[in-house]
Parts: C-alpha cells; sequence; structure tokens
C-alpha cells in the first residue's frame, strides 16, 4: 500500500511539473504580446486624432464658403455682361460669314450680268477693268452673227430688193414708182425687225447662251487683250523685277481658249446658270446637283493654282474682280448642300 501511494505521489509532482513550466512560457508571450498591443493602439490612436483634426477643420471650412452671401446686383451684372458677349460674339461670326463670301454666288459685276443677260456685251476698259457698253453697242445677235455682219446683210438685201427705175421716165407715172419705193421702205422695215428678234439673244436656247459666254470670255479674259493691259506679275524672292519685263515671249498664233482665267470664266458661266435653274426646279434633281458640285470644285483648283502661279498679281486680281468672286470661292473646304 505505501509502495503504491509513494508512486502516486511521484505522479502527481510530475504532472505538477509539466504545467507549471508551459504556463511559464504562456506568461512571457502573453506580457510580450500586451507591450505590442499597447504600442499599436497608442499609434492608431494619435493617427486617428490627427484625421478627425483635418476632417473637422475642412467641414468648418466648407461650411463657411456655402454660408457665404453674394450681392444680387453682382450677379445680374455678370449675367448682362455674359450675354453682351454672346451677342457680340454672334455679330462677329456673321460678320465674318458674310466677308468670306459665297463658293456658288457671284458678285453683280458688269461681266456677271452681261453673263446672266445675254443682250449685255461688256467692253474692256483702258486699265483692265470692265466698263457698262452704250446702248447700241449692247445688243449681240444669236447663231454666233456679230452685230456688223447683221448691219451689212440687211443693207445687201436692201439693194438687192430696191425696185428698179424705169428706163424711160416718160411712159411710166412717177407716183408709181414713188409708191413702189415707199412700199419697198416699209417691207424692209418689217423684214429688218423680223430678223432682228429671230436673231435676238432672249430667244435663243440655253446652248447659243453659253456659246456667247465662252466667246465673252475668251475675248474679254483670254491672254491675247490682257497682257497688253495688265502689268506682269510680281518677282519672286531673290529675283530681279527687270528680268520679268524684259523677258520675251513668243508670239501669239491666235486667241488665248485655254489660260486657267478662260477657264475659270466659262465654268463660272455654267455655274450661274446651274444655280439659277435650281432655285426653281424641284429638289430632286440629283444631276445638276451633283454637275453643280464639280463644277464649284473643279473651279476651285484653278483659282487656287492661278494665285500660287501668279502669286496673287494684277492677273489674279483682274479676274476676281471681273468675275466678282470672294475668297470661299477658293479657300478652305467647299461643302455644297
Amino acid at each position: 500500500m505505501k509502495i503504491c501511494e509513494d508512486r502516486n505521489l511521484k505522479v502527481e509532482e510530475s504532472k505538477r511539473d509539466r504545467q507549471q513550466k508551459p504556463g511559464a512560457k504562456r506568461g512571457e508571450t502573453q506580457s510580450a504580446q500586451d507591450g505590442t498591443s499597447r504600442g499599436l493602439k497608442c499609434w492608431f490612436s494619435n493617427l486617428t486624432l490627427s484625421r478627425v483634426g483635418s476632417q473637422q477643420s475642412r467641414t468648418v471650412t466648407t461650411k463657411g464658403h456655402g454660408r457665404r452671401q453674394r450681392d444680387p446686383f453682382a450677379i445680374a451684372q455678370a449675367r448682362q455682361r455674359k450675354a453682351a458677349n454672346i451677342s457680340r460674339q454672334r455679330e462677329l461670326s456673321q460678320q465674318r460669314t458674310e466677308a468670306f463670301g459665297d463658293p456658288v454666288a457671284s458678285e453683280k459685276t458688269p461681266m456677271i450680268e452681261a453673263m446672266l443677260n445675254p443682250s449685255l456685251y461688256p467692253t474692256l476698259g483702258s486699265k483692265g477693268v470692265h466698263v457698262p457698253p452704250d446702248n447700241e453697242q449692247s445688243s449681240y445677235v444669236n447663231y454666233c452673227i456679230s452685230k456688223s455682219e447683221l448691219a451689212s446683210a440687211l443693207e445687201t438685201s436692201k439693194q438687192l430688193t430696191r425696185p428698179v427705175p424705169p428706163i424711160d421716165g416718160s411712159v411710166v407715172d412717177p407716183q408709181q414708182v414713188e409708191d413702189a419705193i415707199k412700199k419697198h421702205e416699209e417691207d424692209h422695215k418689217n423684214a429688218e425687225e423680223a430678223v432682228r428678234r429671230i436673231l435676238a439673244m432672249k430667244n435663243g436656247s440655253t446652248r447659243n447662251r453659253t456659246k456667247l459666254n465662252i466667246k465673252r470670255s475668251i475675248d474679254i479674259l483670254g491672254r491675247h487683250n490682257t497682257d497688253r493691259i495688265l502689268p506682269p506679275k510680281p518677282a519672286a524672292a531673290g529675283q530681279d523685277p527687270a528680268s520679268l519685263e524684259s523677258s520675251t515671249k513668243r508670239p501669239r498664233a491666235g486667241p488665248d481658249t485655254g489660260s486657267p482665267e478662260v477657264q475659270v470664266a466659262i465654268l463660272t458661266s455654267k455655274i450661274l446658270v446651274l444655280a439659277e435653274q435650281l432655285k426653281t426646279t424641284s429638289h430632286k434633281d440629283k444631276h445638276n446637283k451633283r454637275r453643280l458640285r464639280l463644277f464649284v470644285h473643279r473651279r476651285q483648283k484653278l483659282l487656287s493654282y492661278l494665285r500660287r502661279k501668279e502669286r496673287g498679281g494684277p492677273r489674279w486680281q483682274n479676274l476676281m474682280q471681273t468675275l466678282g468672286l470672294s475668297d470661299a470661292a477658293w479657300k478652305g473646304e467647299i461643302t455644297l448642300r
């Protein structure tokens, strides 16, 4: 019995020793953890306090801005200034648009009026400026017949149809001779008026008017006429101006029919005809709209080429002034709707 009791005591002592050793370790680790947790708590407490203070200061400032009152008179003045600025910007944009011009339409010049009214024929002035002609020289007949040719043909027909005077005046009554002459004069006047009405341009077709406008463009803007009036183009950078005047060109064999000025004038006449036609015809006329767009862009290329070639000289200025064109005809992108 004693031996059993001794064994039991030893077992209990060993259990106590085992229980005491890990407990000490646990106490040590627990004390270390308590120290680290206290440091983290201090750090977090400082951090949260600083953030809370900044948030409070921010909220205070925003509340102050929101509570500030604004003067209603100052607000009204600011609105008035804004409205005046917007209206002024609209006026300036409208003025710029009007100054820029229309890529299709042209200003009313003697050349443009002659293209629209075929009975007029503008003449070339001494300084290259086209002036309206007199009433006697303003008419032009159809079928490519000039006024002098028509007058000579009428005079020849009058001479051929005149009654032949009698060989022996004693046989014929003089009153009959006078009546025949008067009747011949009246018949000739009626025939002359009939021929003039037949050959009048206002009674001609659109094709005849186009032919007449082409002839006018060649006569007025052709270089065989403008070279004698307009000065040479300005010299380039580093070029002697005297070399331009002294340079001799090959004499022309005939009228100028292919220069950019003549081509631009012919395209302008076609553009005006199409623009007038599209005002009255249906909005579904897509073929003529396409032709108008092609003519406008073709004229833009020719104008850009001529301006670059002539360096904006007298020939370029004379063309723009004669045809009444603006910068919208050649500058920028042209869009037709």
